[in-house]
């Protein structure tokens, strides 16, 4: 069994514990304290599918009750909150309660929203169920919905008690989703670590085929890289940021095509292509560097190119609302930007010429 310790704000520490069968293994019930409510937030698919093996393990004789919210990313919303605070309201949930998210990143996020806001903070964990969620979303405390001018508009930072990874939910994932998790594994080598970049070019096959050791220590390897930089700067202040490498562009095409059209791992993929392609442009990577890039992301049939249908305005458009960036009035957008210095090293750039990140959306 593998753990990682969290630190949030250098004083609440939680653990974040990874393993094959995990949920077999340990009873997670026996963390949590006598005389609290458990509501679980899951979708249909998994509570069929999962539930009974989650809660198996003694339940400590523990109340709870559980939620079921529609799958995809349009569960991220305030209609959606609104109804799970009702639903708490309704059955008299009090500050003794955990949340226990059960799910990807959608459920992820919207339960630790949830909590953070009801009744003024109660507890949450997290069970990420979705690759994606296992070597991202899960870990970091940042929580959030969704509004219809942009992604994650909404949130919190919010620490988990505990986050219990458990890898066999992995293997009844569809290839997309498979896929989306493996856009921010490569993200991960690109803007922090050259030598897991290479640990990847030489382990795809491995990755795709869901082999046990090796998804324990690529999942092992993403959560550790990012626990590095959050207990640096917990409120995405600072070098935090560089882990957005591809989200301006991905947000801005998730947000143009409409949330679930286009997977989350897709839209940053496409969204890293834009960014390597202007990285290179300002000369930070060389061209050598740029097709490695694309290589990979090819050999993983994830794609290099945003939607035919999307224009160069379209992105701008969706990216003066992001969240992270700011406008000026000259020939240069004053747009946070995560650009490659070299394979596994990334610096916050702003103050960019319009023509550079036209070049690199028309470009890519």
């Amino acid at each position: 069994m593998k753990k990682i310790k969290i630190f949030s704000n250098r004083i609440k520490k939680y653990e974040i514990l990874i393993d094959f069968d995990l949920l077999n293994k340990i009873n997670i019930f026996s963390k949590i304290e006598n005389n609290h409510k458990i509501m679980f937030i899951t979708n249909d698919f998994l509570f069929k599918k999962y539930f009974r093996y989650i809660i198996k393990k003694n339940i400590n004789n523990l109340y709870y009750k559980y939620y079921i919210i529609p799958d995809g990313e349009f569960s991220k919303s305030i209609n959606i909150l609104n109804n799970i605070i009702t639903a708490l309201l309704n059955f008299n949930y009090n500050k003794k309660t955990y949340l226990i998210a059960i799910g990807g990143g959608v459920i992820g996020d919207l339960t630790g929203f949830v909590s953070s806001i009801y009744l003024r903070g109660i507890k949450y964990v997290q069970i990420p169920t979705t690759l994606l969620s296992q070597v991202d979303s899960s870990i970091g405390g940042k929580t959030a919905i969704n509004h219809a001018l942009g992604k994650n508009m909404i949130g919190t930072f919010y620490n988990p008690e505990f986050v219990f990874t458990d890898t066999k939910f992995l293997y009844s994932l569809p290839n997309k989703e498979l896929l989306s998790g493996i856009a921010e594994i490569i993200k991960y080598s690109l803007i922090l670590d050259y030598n897991f970049f290479i640990w990847i070019e030489k382990n795809i096959f491995k990755i795709l085929k869901l082999d046990k050791k090796t998804i324990l220590y690529c999942i092992k390897k993403c959560c550790t890289l990012k626990s590095l930089l959050i207990n640096k700067d917990e409120k995405d202040l600072n070098i935090r940021n560089i882990l957005n490498f591809g989200h301006t562009f991905g947000h801005a095409i998730e947000a143009f095509m409409g949330y679930g059209n286009w997977t989350h791992g897709e839209s940053i993929s496409a969204g890293m292509i834009i960014a390597s392609k202007l990285s290179f442009k300002l000369n930070k990577i060389t061209y050598l560097e740029l097709n490695r890039i694309k290589n990979l992301i090819l050999m993983f049939k994830l794609p290099i190119k945003g939607p035919s249908n999307m224009k160069f305005n379209d992105y701008i458009n969706y990216m003066n609302r992001d969240k992270k960036n700011s406008i000026n009035s000259n020939n240069k957008i004053n747009i946070n930007l995560i650009l490659l210095e070299k394979i596994g090293k990334a610096k916050i750039v702003n103050d960019i010429n319009i023509n550079d990140i036209k070049y690199a959306i028309k470009n890519h």
